[in-house]
């Protein structure tokens, strides 16, 4: 179904009810991965493993009628496996560009944090600017191009944390967490079988959809005080005392654009502080860099930006 600038969410509703035929009652979780979508952002998926991250990045790429390659990133795994090489073709003599990994529409970078950083520094230019450069020769990606990290937060044993540079490219951060004893047993059911559930997946939308959908992003109206207000909330993570490291105006932007899809999801064309406050967690959080002190207190980012937004005033009534 092609979406329209007031009924965006028939496109969505099919994408998460596919979705949900693999990835048991994490809703939030799939409504934020498909709000990155909407805002041409990429995904870094931080959990223990087993809780199903990369099936629920692959459970999205089944979902839509898009290129995707999936890389398994090792310590061996060097750039040129991601953006790919030049090299002398046999048949014309001439050199001609090999295409790596990243050459297509949505990629899974499958525990990003065990690859060298030189390797994780090769997907800097292709997340912010949606190109690569090979020798000198710029080649755009297909589009619409969304990257699906993830990474196990507690190995920490031949893993190379990703920089501060590398996280702000990521749009937003999603936890997937343990499911219920109810959803468990419903995740056991359904892998009883012969099959498993996401071989039975078929997509549900095409590349136009989606770009039509991204496109209708920037029809929702903000304000000048939606804009004050992530302002506000940014610049409070800038000067805090737990914080070695605030938000860059990269995050601001990010909050913003995925404020608008919230809002866009819910049937409106304008955003509410509802929708500025619902996305700010996800959003700006991995931005944070703690102090030390902070660390050794065991306080996380997430706490400190919660408590710091309930010391910016929210503005009243429509934004």
């Amino acid at each position: 179904m092609q979406p329209t600038p007031t009924q965006p969410r028939p496109l969505v509703y099919a994408l998460q009810q596919n979705i949900r035929q693999v990835i048991v009652g994490k809703d939030d979780a799939i409504e934020l991965m498909l709000i990155a979508l909407i805002c041409r952002g990429h995904v870094l998926i931080e959990d223990v493993p087993g809780v199903g991250k990369t099936t629920m990045a692959a459970a999205l790429a089944k979902s839509l009628q898009c290129s995707f390659k999936r890389i398994q990133f090792t310590p061996d795994v060097t750039p040129s496996d991601v953006t790919g090489f030049t090299m002398v073709s046999l048949k014309t003599g001439e050199m001609e560009f090999k295409p790596g990994a990243v050459m297509s529409q949505i990629v899974l970078a499958d525990e990003i944090n065990r690859t060298s950083p030189k390797t994780q520094s090769s997907l800097l230019e292709v997340m912010e600017e949606g190109q690569v450069t090979v020798d000198g020769v710029t080649h755009r990606l297909p589009q619409p191009f969304m990257v699906l990290a993830t990474q196990n937060p507690v190995d920490f044993v031949g893993t190379y944390p990703l920089p501060e540079a590398q996280m702000d490219r990521f749009f937003l951060r999603i936890s997937v967490g343990y499911p219920s004893v109810e959803e468990e047993i419903d995740v056991l059911e359904r892998y009883s079988g012969q099959t498993t559930p996401i071989q039975n997946l078929t997509p549900v939308c095409g590349a136009e959809e989606i770009i039509a959908m991204q496109e209708q992003l920037g029809t929702v109206y903000t304000s000048r005080e939606a804009r004050s207000y992530v302002a506000n909330i940014v610049a409070q993570t800038r000067g805090h005392a737990a914080l070695q490291l605030g938000a860059s105006p990269r995050g601001s932007i990010a909050l913003l654009r995925a404020a608008q899809a919230c809002a866009l999801l819910s049937g409106r064309d304008y955003v509410l502080p509802d929708d500025i406050r619902r996305m700010a967690l996800p959003v700006l959080s991995h931005r944070l860099i703690l102090t030390p002190e902070a660390r050794m207190k065991g306080v996380s980012a997430q706490q400190v930006l919660s408590q710091l937004m309930e010391t910016v005033p929210v503005p009243t009534g429509r934004l």
